[in-house]
């Protein structure tokens, strides 16, 4: 069954979730080969919510699944990472999307509510920083230029500005909202400080917003998953990134071996222990475990190396250990 491109990273809307309905006929009714009861025996509902990044992971192991459990429905929701944690910790759903690790006081509310959880690894992708087609006087910036154009304060708003051997253009930023991981993420790497940010761009959960402001504009830059890049190819250009070592372009190489540095990371998905008593659930995060690379390419991520693959599975046993 191939996922369509669309489906593979479309971002909704913050107050939008994407439920996924798929019939077993699609692509025929065979058991998924994980859980207590398998096929048409499993029923229910799954629900998944958090970062938009994470979302097209998340959703093409549901299309995966109902393809082979036509009784149950998954619906997976783009609240962003920290509204995820805020919806998870509260019970109000199964699995948490993140793109980044939970929190200490993410982990606070849910001790709270006495919601215990484990960190799956379930891929990896790298941040890409973005200019339009039309930018031919850039290919490659350096950390301390990323930082002074979106450190706190900058007033940066000239590529000249960045480096007297640009041209005199207009420098319009766009990224990513305050409630997302990948805000979290590259404020912290590049800035030194999750959450460290000049406040005068135009900030969105939906990356294709980005897209279209980035792509409008010769003096656009944007920031946001290296996958969702991929997507629009046509439409951007991605900036190698000198992060000491040298100039080094995203790719699914440099993000695995590190080299892609500081914007390579994990992907995670926070199942709660108690959402496995329900046999739906444990067969789907079994299903997702069992099949994350599948997974990870047909929603066109980084799959894991050997060692993450083999704390993924650590995490499902441990995970299990924690359920009555």
């Amino acid at each position: 069954m191939n996922i369509s491109p669309s489906l593979r990273r479309a971002k909704a809307p913050l107050a939008l979730t994407a439920a996924v309905l798929l019939a077993a006929s699609a692509c025929g009714g065979a058991d998924a080969g994980s859980g207590d009861g398998g096929g048409d025996k499993l029923a229910g509902n799954i629900k998944v919510d958090g970062s938009s990044t994470v979302a097209p992971l998340s959703t093409a192991a549901a299309q995966l699944f109902q393809a082979e459990n036509s009784g149950v429905k998954v619906t997976v929701g783009t609240s962003g990472t920290g509204g995820g944690f805020e919806k998870f910790c509260a019970g109000e759903t199964d699995i948490s999307d993140a793109s980044r690790p939970i929190k200490d006081e993410e982990k606070a509310a849910c001790e709270k509510k006495g919601i215990k959880y484990e960190e799956f690894t379930v891929a990896n992708d790298g941040l890409s920083v973005v200019v339009s087609k039309d930018n031919d006087f850039v290919d490659c910036l350096t950390v301390e230029q990323l930082k002074k154009i979106w450190e706190p304060g900058s007033k940066v708003n000239n590529w000249n500005q960045v480096d007297p051997k640009f041209p005199n253009q207009k420098l319009e930023l766009f990224g990513a909202g305050t409630d997302s991981g990948t805000f979290d993420y590259f404020t912290d790497e590049i800035n030194g400080e999750e959450g460290a940010s000049r406040t005068d761009y135009s900030p969105s959960e939906d990356d294709n917003v980005t897209v279209q402001g980035v792509s409008g504009s010769k003096g656009g830059m944007g920031y946001f998953g290296l996958s969702y890049y991929e997507e629009n190819k046509d439409k951007l250009k991605a900036l190698e990134i000198d992060g000491g070592d040298g100039c080094v372009a995203p790719s699914v190489e440099t993000v695995q071996d590190g080299t892609y540095k500081p914007l390579g990371r994990p992907l995670f998905i926070y199942p709660a222990a108690s959402a496995l008593e329900k046999p739906e659930v444990e067969a789907f995060v079994e299903f997702y475990v069992e099949n994350h690379a599948d997974i990870a390419e047909k929603a066109q991520f980084v799959p894991l190396n050997s060692e993450q693959e083999a704390e993924l599975k650590k995490a499902l046993d441990a995970l299990k250990a924690q359920q009555g």
